[in-house]
């Protein structure tokens, strides 16, 4: 797709986002499966929660747009899920406090550029005086957000 407009620019952005959360729900799912402290594994299945949550309303937004919300592969997410994958799930690391913290950072990792891309996105519908677009990103930005707090919570305990 040509990027010729901020709409264009706009659609993109949340086409990587929707690839992007697509990617990480699986990831996060064998995070979750792998963690052991139980405050983790709720907050890792809440983010799957949020994930999946996040993916309806981007795919909502895509679509009413009159684009395909799979249109767009995110490289990025790709490589923070391969990232995720190597570090917290394949690595030896016999300390479960210590994978629990690994988890923790991968997750985050792969969350900050969720944050990102809502971000963009956001001051993108506002520029483009889509209210409600900006209302549902904005939802969307502050729940990944939070979920980011919670896993640095964690992570200080």
């Amino acid at each position: 797709m040509t990027l010729a407009t901020l709409k264009d620019l706009y659609l993109d952005q949340l086409q990587d986002l929707h690839s992007a959360n697509a990617q990480a729900l699986e990831v996060t799912e064998a995070l979750a499966t792998a963690a052991t402290n139980a405050e983790l594994k709720d907050a890792l299945n809440a983010g799957v929660a949020g994930i999946r949550e996040g993916m309806e309303a981007i795919d909502n937004l895509v679509r009413a747009h009159g684009a395909n919300p799979a249109a767009v592969f995110c490289l990025g997410m790709q490589g923070l899920v391969a990232e995720a994958r190597t570090h917290a799930l394949d690595e030896d690391i016999p300390d479960t406090d210590l994978r629990d913290l690994m988890i923790i950072t991968q997750y985050q990792r792969m969350t900050h550029y969720a944050i990102a891309g809502y971000g963009a996105a956001l001051l993108f519908a506002r520029r483009l005086e889509l209210a409600e677009d900006a209302r549902t990103l904005e939802t969307c930005l502050e729940e990944t957000r939070g979920g980011d707090v919670r896993m640095s919570g964690l992570a200080a305990a």
